[in-house]
């Protein structure tokens, strides 16, 4: 596929699809809420790898207002589509699928959804009441719309990618999830959509968050608890309102007392909630 295309419906995107079905090629699907950047921009890198060139790269754009709770940063979330459409083509993307609220749910919202499980022993399920079920549901329904053989998520929404794949493993979705290295700016905050809400003081202010993972990882010989209260005591000094500080196994299911395991934060400066993890290896061999 040579040039971008746009499509808007599920119409549009079965049409823009047809001919690398046809002729056997491989499709990455790279969903996003738009507001893109090189994060983003490192997923569709990735998508690309994964289905070389006689594949197709689709990437979607769609704030799904099932995913955000009441008080929450829906109407102001960042929409930036001329941007994002450049961005796209800059990395080859064959086809941005960018649907209307009303093609997604057209009938509103929708009587059968996807239920994350135990969401109360969860760490944003439980911050954020029906976030993971509003992601989980339109996850599948971009997936079934799309029928790609590879999705790619990033790993900075860690627990996001956890739940992902427990989905597909246990619907046995056809889809192959790859997880992507989490990119950073130059001074280590990682790149998220909302860092665009930070004043200039809550910018500097949410490194914090980045000098906690590297506290953690620092004290990684000394046991989970050791690295939990390292990443705590730098969000503490630097005067942050945190949500959680966790260490947990690679797949989120309890805190092993030594090999590899996640170490994961949410903090808040003012309205804005940044979250951020790192992978660290327990145990005095670390």
């Amino acid at each position: 596929m040579s040039d971008l295309l746009v499509a808007r419906t599920r119409a549009e995107l079965d049409a823009a699809l047809k001919d690398v079905r046809t002729g056997g090629g491989r499709v990455a699907l790279v969903p996003t809420m738009g507001a893109l950047h090189e994060g983003h921009a490192s997923l569709m890198t990735v998508a690309r790898d994964e289905v070389g060139p006689a594949g197709a790269v689709v990437a979607s754009i769609f704030v799904n207002p099932l995913q955000f709770g009441p008080g929450e940063d829906l109407d102001r979330y960042p929409r930036t589509f001329e941007a994002d459409l450049a961005m796209s083509r800059d990395r080859g993307v064959d086809i941005v699928f960018a649907p209307v609220v009303t093609e997604m749910y057209p009938d509103g919202e929708p009587t059968v959804t996807v239920d994350p499980g135990q969401d109360e022993r969860s760490l944003e399920g439980r911050i954020r009441p029906g976030h993971f079920r509003g992601v989980l549901t339109v996850v599948a329904k971009l997936f079934g719309m799309v029928r790609p053989d590879v999705a790619v998520f990033g790993e900075k929404d860690y627990e996001q990618l956890i739940k992902i794949r427990q989905m597909v493993a246990d619907l046995c979705m056809p889809v192959h999830v790859v997880g992507a290295p989490i990119v950073r700016e130059a001074d280590g905050l990682a790149m998220s959509s909302r860092n665009r809400y930070l004043e200039p003081d809550q910018r500097l202010a949410a490194l914090a968050l980045s000098r906690a993972l590297h506290a953690g990882v620092e004290a990684q010989g000394r046991g989970p608890d050791a690295v939990a209260a390292a990443a705590f005591a730098v969000l503490r000094e630097a005067g942050l309102e945190w949500d959680y500080v966790t260490v947990a196994s690679p797949d989120l299911d309890g805190t092993p007392e030594s090999g590899p395991a996640r170490l994961l934060v949410a903090a808040r400066l003012g309205s804005t909630r940044l979250i951020d993890n790192t992978a660290v290896h327990l145990g005095p061999d670390s």
